[in-house]
C-alpha cells in the first residue's frame, strides 16, 4: 500500500517546483523529500518529474497522477484537520528519540504533565538521526554527533562511563590497588569478578577497557540483562560489577545501593546533545522538553 506521506510530498513538489521548497513546506529535510518521491516513483513504475536544473517539471504521467489524487487528497487533509479540531483541539504531536534508560530516569516522570502529545522511540543513534532528517522524529537525545546539513546539535550535558559494583561486593582490596595505580593488579582483579552487561552496552565496556589497559577485554559479561537500569537493580541487591554511565546511577550511588569503584585510568566521557532539524514547526514544544532536561 502507498504511504500517504508519499502523496503529500508529491503534491508539495508539484506545487512548489523544487525539492527545497517542498521540504520547507513540509518541515522535513530535502533528503526526506527525495526518499518519498523516489519511493512513489518506484511504486507506480515511472518517472513523475524531469529534473531540469533546479526545477522539478512534472512528466505527463506526473500530471495525470496529480489530477487524479489532488481532490481525494485534499478531502483527506481537510478531514484530518476537522477531526483533530474536534478531538484533540489542534494538540501537536512531538516524536522524540532517545535510549530506553535515558527515558526512564528523565522524561518518563514528566510525560503526563506535557501540554502536547508525545511519541517516544528507542533505536540505535544512527537510525534515529536518519529518522530525524526524514521528519519522522522531531528531537533526539544523543551522545553521538552525526553531521547532516539540515540537523543542528546543542550540547547540554555530559556523562562519564564508570565502574560500579554491587552493594555486597568487598571493594577493600580493589581500592588499595586502584590507589596504587597498579594496572596489572587492577586488570587481574576485574577479570575475577562477575560482570553484568546488556546487548546494547558492550561498546561502553570495550572503550572503557581500551582506555585503561590499551586493549579490548578478552571476556564477555556473565549476565546479560535487558537494559542498564536492570543492571543497576541487580547490583543493588548483590555482588558483581559493570561499567555504566554515571548519570544513570547517580541516585543509587548517593544512597549506597551500589558502589562507585573506579573511573578508569583515563575517564571515558561522552557529551550529550539535543539534535533537531534546523527548521521545525515545533520550536515551543521542543524548548519545553529541553528545559526539563536542563533542570534535572
Amino acid at each position: 500500500m502507498v504511504n500517504l506521506e508519499w502523496y503529500r510530498t508529491f503534491k508539495a513538489v508539484y506545487k512548489t517546483g523544487t525539492l527545497t521548497n517542498a521540504a520547507e513546506a513540509l518541515f522535513i529535510s530535502q533528503p526526506g523529500v527525495s526518499l518519498h518521491l523516489s519511493s512513489l516513483e518506484n511504486y507506480v513504475g515511472y518517472k513523475l518529474f524531469d529534473r531540469t536544473g533546479r526545477k522539478m517539471v512534472p512528466t505527463e504521467r506526473g500530471k495525470v497522477l496529480y489530477n487524479f489524487i489532488i481532490e481525494p487528497l485534499s478531502k483527506l487533509e481537510e478531514a484530518e484537520k476537522n477531526f483533530q479540531r474536534s478531538t484533540e483541539k489542534n494538540t501537536p504531536t512531538i516524536s522524540i528519540g532517545m535510549c530506553f534508560e535515558t527515558f526512564q530516569i528523565t522524561l518518563e516522570q514528566y510525560i503526563s504533565t506535557l501540554p502536547f502529545n508525545v511519541i517516544i522511540q528507542f533505536d540505535e543513534y544512527p537510525e534515529m538521526v536518519d529518522r530525524l532528517e526524514k521528519g519522522i522524529l522531531d528531537l533526539i537525545i544523543t551522545p553521538q554527533m552525526v553531521v547532516k546539513n539540515g540537523i543542528e546539535y546543542q550540547e547540554f550535558s555530559s556523562e562519564t562511563i564508570v565502574l560500579v559494583g554491587g552493594n555486597e561486593i568487598d571493594s577493600t582490596a580493589f581500592n588499595a590497588i586502584a590507589k596504587e595505580e597498579n594496572m596489572e593488579a587492577i586488570e587481574n582483579w576485574l577479570k575475577q569478578q562477575k560482570w553484568y552487561g546488556t546487548t546494547g552496552d558492550m561498546e561502553h565496556l570495550r572503550r572503557f577497557w581500551q582506555l585503561s589497559f590499551n586493549k579490548y577485554p578478552e571476556f564477555r559479561p556473565n549476565y546479560i540483562v535487558p537494559n542498564i537500569n536492570s543492571i543497576i537493580r541487580c547490583l543493588s541487591s548483590g555482588k558483581g560489577v559493570a561499567v555504566v554511565p554515571d548519570f544513570l546511577c547517580k541516585k543509587e550511588i548517593e544512597s549506597n545501593q551500589i558502589k562507585l569503584l573506579w573511573e578508569g585510568k583515563i575517564p571515558l566521557k561522552n557529551i550529550l546533545y539535543f539534535a533537531t532539524r534546523k527548521k521545525t514547526m515545533y520550536e515551543k514544544e521542543i524548548a519545553l522538553i529541553k528545559k526539563l532536561f536542563l533542570e534535572l
